[in-house]
């Protein structure tokens, strides 16, 4: 069965481009070019697997759009275009919930490489399904992050990083282990958006003083998560 990709992009050109290069790697493409015809789908059979949004459309814009699908489909895998290199733009769209973002033109292939990369992540099945980490409990089959004080939805990216702090757990771990492990690239924003899931992160694991994400300047960071 195909994997069906949501692609919200205004530009008939680079849409139409980006929709024949992928159904040529052998996806399913649902191309809209008004943003606002998606909306309708997320009270319906929504059967994507994956989205990937322009931010700068008419109407609606993708950081709007975003927030509305994820509202509805809170572990739905986001990915988005932007056609400014602009750190606000790559921050923004962190902090809302997408998995990751590409700065336009760029390259199909690099493009294909990460919708693979993020399915990858979404569609493999972990060993565990419920991990103790301090005083809370995770859940990967739902991105769910449990304490007695309130639950947090994860995203795809947020509990690969999680993941992969709890296999490092009482080590340090340099920037460029996660960034080479997880984001399979290692630029300035991309060391950017680490701080932000790292920040995120801090944030979520807030209610158990014993757990510790340390940053080390110039290394990386030192993480310790109580023993189960």
């Amino acid at each position: 069965m195909k994997i069906k990709i949501l692609l919200a992009e205004d530009d008939p050109d680079f849409g139409m481009i980006l929709k024949q290069y992928l159904e040529l790697e052998n996806f399913e493409v649902a191309w809209f070019q008004n943003p606002e015809h998606i909306i309708p789908l997320l009270s319906s059979d929504f059967t994507f697997q994956i989205g990937i949004l322009d931010i700068m459309m008419p109407n609606i814009d993708g950081f709007s759009l975003a927030k509305m699908v994820l509202q509805e489909k809170k572990d739905f895998p986001l990915l988005f275009l932007t056609a400014k290199n602009q750190k606000i733009d790559r921050l923004t769209g962190l902090k809302i919930g997408a998995d990751d973002y590409i700065t336009k033109p760029c390259d199909p292939e690099e493009l294909v490489l990460r919708i693979k990369n993020i399915l990858k992540r979404t569609l493999s099945a972990t060993t565990e399904t419920y991990i103790k980490v301090g005083d809370y409990a995770l859940d990967t089959t739902k991105l769910l992050l449990s304490h007695p004080l309130g639950n947090t939805r994860l995203t795809i990216r947020e509990q690969e990083l999680i993941l992969y702090l709890l296999k490092h757990n009482h080590m340090t771990i340099t920037r460029d282990n996660i960034l080479d492990n997880l984001w399979d690239t290692n630029d300035y924003f991309t060391g950017r958006s680490l701080d932000v899931f790292i920040s995120r992160l801090r944030k979520y694991f807030s209610h158990d003083p014993e757990i510790k994400i340390q940053s080390l300047r110039g290394i990386g960071f030192e993480v310790d998560f109580p023993n189960s």
